[in-house]
């Protein structure tokens, strides 16, 4: 018999059309082709030689400082969990390891890593009802955080005194920018709040259309979880965490390529990149979106656009080499419950 929180089987309905396949190697072609054209334009001689001068000993340190935020991200998923429900830790962190490294690794939207990270946690018994209402509020929080994040960033780039008309311009562009992420916000919590019944029995059956029918608990769930703001204040409070922790990893990244830069601007350049690969949510990977970013604001820091580019390719290295095995053991475990029940039937 079928577990009925099981995600392992999806309708064909939910496979991508024709279409949107086109479209997605469309806007992957795209980015890939700026990508192409700014290591041109800056000079590919010089990012390789700052990429490279890293080492694999400092790609190594970058791929574990990598799981210092899967430990903070996945506790903030974890915190949002009733203590009946006896969750596990480690089961969370898995999930959102998985989350992170479909979205980071594969050209796939966030939610094509949401529905597999709910699909790992099932691997272990986690409730699929449960897990979506918790991932749903998680996302919230994670939002929430970042537009504190972007806010600290613009604080520091103004306190810098970076004058001209593109820094104006860009200024007014982040403040629209968190304006936007700050409405996002707003409404998905109003709507936990106010709309649960349509955010359970529409939204979630959209996501994750091969448990429709089973959407109904979800609504039980989210009422459980908003019955504690302290829950949503804590995990807000890690997701803030692990954003400096993030950036943390970038100044690393920096300094091991040569580029002396306070961690400050480091804090500040990562929480403007992040709100424009935000802005940019339709493009898997961000691809193309991050180097532009990087490679405009890193000049406002007084960091050269090669060490931006390096260090943003570098990024994408380790995003590969850290979630490309995730997802093969994650597959391997798929595989083994998938021949557990071949076997029993």
């Amino acid at each position: 018999m079928q577990d009925p929180d099981d995600l392992s089987e999806e309708p064909k309905s939910s496979a991508p059309s024709a279409s949107s396949r086109l479209q997605l190697l469309i806007v992957v072609a795209l980015g890939v082709a700026l990508i192409g054209y700014l290591l041109r334009h800056i000079g590919l001689h010089a990012v390789l030689a700052a990429a490279g001068s890293i080492g694999l000993g400092g790609f190594g340190l970058l791929c574990v400082m990598a799981f210092v935020v899967f430990a903070l991200v996945g506790s903030a998923w974890y915190v949002l969990l009733p203590p009946t429900t006896h969750a596990s830790l480690p089961v969370i962190i898995w999930a959102r390891m998985v989350r992170d490294a479909v979205s980071e690794s594969l050209p796939l939207s966030p939610v094509g890593g949401m529905i597999l990270g709910v699909r790992a946690a099932g691997l272990f018994g986690m409730a699929t009802r449960l897990t979506v209402a918790s991932l749903i509020v998680d996302v919230t929080a994670e939002l929430i955080a970042q537009v504190l994040y972007v806010g600290v960033g613009l604080s520091l780039l103004l306190t810098r005194g970076t004058h001209g008309a593109a820094a104006v311009s860009l200024e007014r562009g982040i403040l629209i920018g968190i304006g936007v992420l700050s409405l996002c916000g707003i409404g998905m919590l109003a709507l936990q709040r106010r709309g649960i019944g349509w955010l359970s029995g529409k939204l979630a059956a959209r996501v994750f259309p091969a448990s429709g029918a089973h959407m109904s608990g979800v609504a039980a769930d989210l009422r459980e979880i908003h019955r504690s703001p302290l829950r949503l204040l804590l995990s807000t409070g890690l997701h803030f965490c692990a954003w400096v922790a993030a950036a943390l990893s970038t100044w690393v990244a920096f300094r091991l390529i040569g580029e002396r830069v306070d961690i400050s601007a480091v804090i500040a350049l990562e929480s403007l990149v992040y709100a424009a690969r935000s802005l940019a949510f339709f493009v898997p990977n961000a691809l193309g979106v991050q180097e532009a970013a990087y490679t405009v604001l890193a000049p406002l820091f007084g960091i050269g656009k090669e060490f931006a580019l390096a260090v943003s390719l570098l990024r994408r290295a380790r995003d590969i080499a850290v979630g490309i095995p995730i997802l093969l053991v994650y597959q391997l475990l798929e595989g083994r419950r998938a021949l557990a029940r071949r076997v029993q039937t």
